[in-house]
């Protein structure tokens, strides 16, 4: 029995893809006034912006990404797939209430650091033990996952803190957030023939 569906090698392939070009084609939209070094990805989806529109769409579309992949990923543990889901749930939601052109939004940074923690959380969670697992699924490279992300999410807040590079660090961390799960996936299907999982 398949691991995983070859399907969600497009739903998990596509997410990057999708955040990146969002982020480069609203941020040239934006023009000059707008810095990615030190301004973050959801000033791009804030309200007014010109870009607005792709980010929201972006972030809508990887957030479904997520989903579809979270689903169609049998070979992981159940945990984990729910994290994933979860972190999609999050960015369709930080799309859905983007913060104000300017200051702050309670909501969208509490729905954005959710996203950010089941995002960085999930390797972990849906690793297997046994031996016979997916390369990605096994414990090492999970935990060695979620531990670059959870350091990334920490440069990302300090850099916030002390107002210097973090659209750097968020674009980072999200890039690596977003790539995983297509590491994973095809880490299955290079084991496509293996025994199907108990979950």
């Amino acid at each position: 029995m398949l691991l995983v569906p070859r399907w969600v090698l497009f739903s998990s392939g596509c997410a990057p893809v999708l955040l990146i070009a969002g982020w480069v084609i609203a941020a040239s939209l934006e023009g000059p006034g707008y810095d990615p070094a030190t301004q973050t990805i959801s000033v791009l989806a804030a309200y007014g912006a010109s870009g607005s529109w792709v980010m929201t769409g972006a972030l809508l579309a990887v957030g479904v990404c997520h989903l579809l992949t979270a689903w169609g990923l049998r070979a992981a543990a159940a945990a984990g797939r729910l994290a994933l889901a979860g972190g999609g749930v999050a960015a369709v939601v930080v799309a859905v209430i983007p913060p104000p052109s300017s200051g702050g939004s309670l909501r969208h940074g509490s729905v954005a650091a959710v996203g950010f923690a089941l995002l960085a959380l999930w390797p972990m969670l849906a690793a297997r033990g046994s031996g016979a697992a997916p390369w990605a699924l096994r414990p090492v490279p999970s935990l060695a996952a979620t531990a670059v992300m959870v350091l990334g999410a920490a440069w990302f807040l300090l850099e916030m803190h002390r107002q210097g590079a973090a659209g750097v660090a968020e674009r980072v961390v999200t890039a690596v957030q977003s790539v995983w799960p297509f590491v994973v996936v095809t880490s299955c299907l290079r084991r496509r023939r293996s025994p199907a999982p108990s979950c």
